[in-house]
């Protein structure tokens, strides 16, 4: 993987921060370098640290004291608007997935998740997937179902474009949807600029997101593989 990833962990719970510090302790390839119980100090660390010191990606809860993560989530891009933040949280509240993502998160897991599957949201959001949990997706999904695709034709996504899209309502990174749609890496950047430009977004997570509000993506859940 190269350089480790530097991470700032938000989460009051001093149990839980143990676990992930333990779990990343073990790991080469990840750095805990700061952890903190609210997002008011998180921010704090974020302001006075130099270039150098910033993390690479925030791990964040959403239920904090004071601040809340939604709205951290906010004021953490006003400071480093290029930072990947990923959502660990307890809930799959609907309006709290939607807020997250909207406000800028660019994954969102639950505290269910495995370690490994956390290490691999880390990673996926570094390479620039979008990882959600698989019950916060398809919750969104059922909550949403009932919207109607009304504004389509006004946004104006091609075929191509939407079987990207689709792909990265998967999770799949540009490598992954180049190779599913025997394409270049190039050109699915194109595709991925041009869909954030008609969405309106600034990123993956907010285009799923923001498509599923729409009616573009598929209705109907899809059978496993077998």
């Amino acid at each position: 993987m190269g350089e480790s990833i530097k991470i700032l962990l938000i989460e009051d719970s001093p149990e839980y921060r143990d676990v992930i510090g333990m779990a990343f302790d073990r790991d080469e390839n990840f750095e805990l370098a700061h952890t903190t119980g609210t997002a008011e100090r998180a921010l704090n660390i974020l302001e006075q640290a130099k270039p150098q010191e910033l993390p690479d990606l925030i791990l964040l809860d959403l239920n904090l004291p004071g601040m809340s993560g939604v709205e951290a989530v906010a004021n953490i891009r006003a400071i480093v608007p290029e930072v990947k933040i990923l959502v660990l949280t307890q809930s799959d509240r609907e309006e709290d997935v939607l807020q997250a993502i909207m406000a800028g998160a660019s994954g969102y897991l639950l505290k269910a998740s495995g370690i490994q599957q956390i290490k691999e949201g880390i990673t996926m959001v570094m390479e620039g997937g979008a990882p959600l949990d698989a019950k916060v997706a398809q919750h969104i999904l059922n909550t949403l179902r009932g919207k109607k695709a009304a504004y389509a034709d006004e946004f104006g996504i091609s075929s191509r474009e939407y079987d990207v899209l689709h792909l990265m309502a998967e999770g799949l990174v540009k490598k992954q949807i180049a190779a599913r749609l025997s394409i270049s890496p190039f050109t699915v950047h194109n595709h991925v600029r041009h869909i954030y430009d008609k969405l309106h977004v600034q990123n993956a997570p907010a285009a799923v997101s923001q498509a599923y509000l729409l009616g573009l993506l598929p209705r109907k859940k899809q059978k496993p593989r077998e």
